[in-house]
């Protein structure tokens, strides 16, 4: 049997850290051999996430304790709040030149350093790192992600929204100015720390948009939708958050463009998805729902058409933490270090 090789998460008492570890424990090509945590350091993982009491385990610590010339790491997932994520890879680079990352944060998924300051409100802190990452979506950039040293693990709302919409984007199907999308996250996309507005009695029994007109996730959709329709394209984009632990739902409308039809797009998609393990198309006017997916690496896309002719109403949705986040990062992960691509993230959604 091959060794295996010796990954590390950086981050691993967040949600997406924790996933990463679900995801890892059965992988079978993989060993955990480094946890970091800021506040946890010094415990034990079954401590933080008792579900992983049974497993043996590495021991979260500090960042600036681990020894990363000696780290031995083949590759390494950065699963930090964005903008602390600049200043650590940049080190950890400086001290292990041949390590390969793939970023969980919004750090390295903007191109334009411009735009990320806009976003962000800050300038980039590793400029020199930004241009070699590779966007990591992987249905779109796979044979250059199989060459990076840092990938960019895209954002949950961006991945519920391209996948359905860069096919129609690159076809000319649709146009590019009548795209809305209508977008509901589950609450653990707000991540782990304590705040105040994500208290049970605040999120319970009921329904609220946020970040209206200006979510940073905007800046991701322009970039790629833009590539993707080789001119600049700007979306309607409104995130919501509903009272469920998992879950990216879309509803997105569009308009075809020189008689085009909602058959058509079902049609595009459908073809484009044909061999892709992780992205499934439903049959024609058919819709998924977020359980359908749950704690997958699976998309589930349906095509809808509209009452209004020329019309579609396309249904995308993802569990936030697996295709989202933490699974598509393994996923990005295999391609990097030459493994399948499906390994370690093949199960069926858990339902109910």
């Amino acid at each position: 049997m091959a060794e295996k090789k010796k990954i590390g998460i950086l981050g691993a008492s967040g949600y997406t850290g924790a996933e990463l570890v679900r995801l890892l424990l059965r992988h079978p090509r993989v060993e955990i051999v480094l946890l970091t945590a800021d506040r946890r350091a010094g415990q034990m993982m079954g401590d933080v996430f008792p579900q992983f009491a049974p497993y043996d385990l590495p021991r979260l610590v500090a960042i600036d304790s681990v020894d990363w010339p000696n780290a031995s790491l083949d590759l390494l997932f950065c699963a930090l709040p964005h903008a602390t994520t600049q200043k650590v890879l940049k080190d950890v680079f400086a001290k292990a030149p041949g390590i390969k990352v793939v970023d969980l944060s919004a750090d390295f998924r903007l191109e334009d350093a411009s735009a990320y300051a806009k976003w962000y409100g800050h300038e980039h802190h590793a400029l020199e790192l930004q241009q070699k990452a590779v966007y990591g979506l992987v249905e779109v950039y796979r044979r250059d992600i199989r060459k990076a040293r840092l990938v960019a693990n895209p954002g949950c709302y961006t991945t519920c929204a391209q996948l359905p919409l860069v096919p129609l984007l690159k076809a000319r199907a649709i146009e590019t100015d009548e795209i809305v999308i209508d977008a509901k996250s589950g609450m653990t996309g707000a991540g782990r720390s304590a705040k105040e507005e994500m208290l049970f009695s605040e999120v319970s029994e009921g329904f609220n948009a946020y970040g209206i007109g200006h979510h940073r996730h905007m800046a991701e959709l322009d970039q790629e939708f833009s590539k993707a329709a080789g001119k600049d394209v700007m979306v309607s984009f409104t995130p919501h958050l509903v009272p469920m632990n998992r879950g990216i739902f879309s509803t997105i409308y569009v308009r075809g463009r020189r008689g085009k039809t909602a058959q058509d797009f079902h049609d595009i998609l459908a073809k484009h998805y044909d061999k892709e393990p992780f992205v499934h198309v439903l049959p024609f006017g058919k819709a998924p729902q977020s359980r359908h997916v749950r704690g997958s690496n699976m998309t589930f896309i349906g095509v809808v058409a509209d009452r209004i002719a020329g019309r579609a109403i396309i249904i995308s949705t993802l569990d936030n933490l697996t295709k989202g986040a933490s699974g598509q990062a393994v996923q990005n992960m295999n391609l990097v270090l030459g493994l399948p691509e499906t390994a370690g993230i093949d199960q069926p959604p858990m339902f109910p």
